[in-house]
């Protein structure tokens, strides 16, 4: 790969990671980020209180009921990362990213 290619392939991720919008979390709540859609996954790590986190895509799991709602949406943050979407402020009770898959 030539130079000029590898600084349009930085460039390109530059602004992917900078158009990409993250979403508050409720307020006073450390998330559980699971290994896939549904409660019954591993807990892989928890976010703090106060964190946004982006939207990749999102899927259907296990309902939940949290401050925005109940909800079986879960989102997508991170690779093989997933939290409940009735924790995350999206400013809506359906779908705002596509669907993963």
């Amino acid at each position: 790969m030539s130079v000029d290619h590898v600084e349009e392939a930085e460039g390109a991720e530059a602004l992917a990671a900078a158009t990409i919008k993250t979403y508050a979390v409720a307020p006073g709540v450390r998330l559980n980020v699971r290994s896939g859609p549904g409660t019954n996954y591993t807990i892989v790590r928890m976010l703090p209180e106060g964190s946004r986190v982006p939207i990749y895509c999102q899927t259907p799991g296990t309902t939940v009921t949290g401050p925005y709602g109940t909800s079986n949406i879960w989102d997508n943050v991170s690779n093989g990362e997933y939290v409940a979407d009735a924790y995350v402020n999206t400013g809506s009770d359906g779908y705002v990213a596509s669907r993963c898959g």
